[in-house]
């Protein structure tokens, strides 16, 4: 067992001494500082403390102590893990200040970029608290819930900010806590009470091939600017989509030894440290973009980037920025709305988008070619990889957009006339239930879908149990347009 003494050691130079309370465990000794001083007045001849009130405050204190070490197995403990255990149960521990050590742990290692969101996760969680320390002691789980409550409008983050600090959390229990030897500086675990709630589905951000014509074919007003926000917004914007949808950062970050042969080899920056092939790939430049890579490649022989993005643009993500600024620039010439707005995204998302529509690809093909993740993991990542399926589904993707001036399945679906019933229309309607059809008529007179479904409805067995869904099939056969729509008993019908 730990013992314990208050004392002194050396003087200061204003004539007092700094009070310790000296512990000694297995004949090793350390000392926990105070914050009390005493001078020669308050020491014995022989330097044994004397004066009451320090006395008292230490004499409280160690009892304190006991208290906190009788109620764990100290037997294992070395001295330094006696004095760590009793400075955390007095002082709580500042999960503001770890979590910074944590976020700079991980630009160490090259995780720049999820560092940010973590990094803005934690400045959210302070501007709630009103407070840059946030402790682990203001971490109950009402706490995090009112948190959470207060992002509830947004899209992503009241799913990432509170995934992002749960893992602070964790990584801090593993670090501070000792388990083996029943060393908890971390007493409380508020995330056991806290449900983290879903983002919101992303928003489908492609555009169709004739919005891609129009957005590349508008003319830029003039600018007295050296380099025009609008041009650079247009031609990476065209990088983007001429590229398989490459991402901005890796535009940026591409150095002249990645591009030889025609080809660009790079690493996909969001996914290369999560995935067993580094999320490598090839992709071959097509003719279109080769203007492109001459009008910004880097001369700079002493700079290894590329393109010159890197010497007008101190990061990425000033980059990424700057680009989409100039997107919203022509977006505004063209007379859109803020709501209506593209992005270098979105011409990602177009890619793909017009691969799988119009091109015939699958969405495993699609995948593929715009580096995502797939379902082989481990056979990709080792097996000798060809590109060339990407790089001709590339082709053809922009051969629909630049090269025809065919309209878009997008476009041809939009073109179909919608749904619409009214009492001259001949109509049949089938009800179906588990896969057995129930119900069915043939008939004129009905001005709307809600009118067949009740009187099918009014057909059905009462045995269909309550919140059971039941299919009604709805044909207007003068038009040929077939619908089926979903109803559960009790609440659609």
């Amino acid at each position: 067992m730990a013992t314990f003494k208050a004392c002194v050691k050396a003087k200061r130079k204003d004539g007092f001494y700094p009070v310790y309370i000296r512990v000694i465990h297995h004949k090793k000794v350390a000392y926990i500082p105070t914050d009390k001083m005493v001078n020669d007045k308050g020491l014995s001849k022989s330097g044994e403390i004397e004066d009451p009130y320090v006395m008292q405050f230490c004499t409280n204190r160690i009892v304190e102590y006991m208290e906190i070490l009788n109620r764990v197995d100290t037997e294992h403990w070395t001295v330094k893990d006696i004095t760590d255990y009793l400075k955390s149960g007095y002082n709580d521990i500042c999960f503001s200040d770890y979590a910074r050590k944590h976020i700079d742990r991980m630009i160490d290692k090259g995780e720049q970029r999820n560092a940010r969101n973590y990094e803005l996760a934690l400045h959210h969680m302070e501007r709630f608290a009103g407070t840059t320390k946030v402790m682990f002691s203001h971490l109950t789980s009402n706490f995090v819930n009112r948190w959470i409550e207060s992002m509830e409008q947004t899209h992503r983050a009241k799913e990432m900010y509170p995934i992002c600090m749960r893992q602070v959390f964790k990584a801090a229990q593993v670090e501070m806590n000792d388990y083996d030897n029943g060393i908890i500086r971390i007493k409380t675990n508020p995330w056991v009470k806290v449900k983290i709630p879903k983002a919101d589905r992303t928003e489908k951000l492609a555009i169709t091939p004739e919005a891609c014509r129009e957005f590349f074919s508008f003319p830029l007003p003039e600018s007295k600017m050296k380099y025009p926000l609008m041009e650079l917004g247009r031609d990476v914007a065209m990088m983007v989509l001429c590229l398989a949808g490459i991402n901005t950062v890796d535009l940026f970050n591409l150095r002249k030894e990645d591009y030889h042969g025609g080809i660009i080899h790079y690493q996909r920056a969001k996914t290369k440290k999560f995935r067993a092939d580094g999320a490598y790939m090839e992709m071959r430049v097509p003719p279109i973009l080769l203007p492109l890579f001459d009008k910004y490649a880097n001369e700079d022989e002493t700079d290894d980037h590329l393109f010159v993005f890197s010497k007008r643009h101190t990061t990425n993500d000033s980059f990424c920025a700057n680009v989409n600024g100039g997107i919203r620039q022509i977006c505004r010439a063209m007379g859109m709305t803020k709501d209506e707005d593209y992005s270098a995204y979105t011409f990602r998302h177009t890619w793909g988008t017009v691969a799988q529509n119009d091109c015939g690809a699958s969405i495993s093909e699609v995948a593929f070619a715009m580096n995502h993740s797939s379902g082989h993991k481990v056979t990709r990542g080792y097996i000798k990889l060809d590109f060339t399926p990407a790089w001709l589904l590339n082709e053809k993707v922009l051969d629909f957009i630049f090269f025809t001036d065919k309209p878009s399945v997008r476009e041809r679906q939009e073109e179909e006339p919608h749904f619409r019933l009214s009492f001259r229309y001949q109509v049949h309607a089938e009800a179906y239930f588990q896969g057995k059809k129930l119900a069915e008529l043939t008939d004129t007179g009905y001005n709307n879908v809600d009118e067949v479904i009740a009187k099918l409805a009014s057909q059905l067995p009462d045995d269909i149990p309550p919140r059971s869904m039941v299919m009604f099939k709805v044909e207007n056969m003068d038009k040929g347009q077939t619908v089926v729509y979903q109803r559960m008993k009790g609440k659609g019908f």
